[in-house]
């Protein structure tokens, strides 16, 4: 049981870095030449949760801008919020499941244990 929630919590942890990955690049959306990061949840050899972060250099948004008569080509970042509004809710979604999994197991150790008392 010990190992089970051990893995709740590395879970909990991957999911909350994932929500912090996610929010980076939805705060980041127009920043000139921001390049958005992806976080991928992978399994681990022990039934732990492990976080890998890319970052993914695709071209963003470009536009020309005319300053002082002259044009200008600048470079958005390449975040796209129809991706990463999904990336949130299924980061919340992952801790919240994973919280409740906790949950009852700490109710079944409460139940054992009040049995055997």
């Amino acid at each position: 049981m010990i190992a089970a929630i051990h893995n709740n919590i590395t879970s909990l942890k991957a999911h909350s870095r994932k929500l912090g990955v996610t929010a980076n690049n939805i705060a980041n959306v127009y920043s000139e030449g921001f390049k958005k990061s992806r976080a991928i949840l992978e399994a681990g050899p022990s039934g732990d949760v492990n976080l890998q972060i890319d970052q993914i250099n695709s071209p963003g948004h470009r536009f020309y801008e005319n300053i002082d008569g002259q044009l200008i080509e600048r470079e958005l970042s390449n975040v796209d919020l129809v991706e990463e509004i999904p990336q949130t809710m299924i980061a919340q979604r992952g801790y919240e499941a994973n919280l409740k999994a906790i949950q009852v197991q700490d109710d079944m150790l409460g139940s054992v244990l009040d049995i055997i008392g």
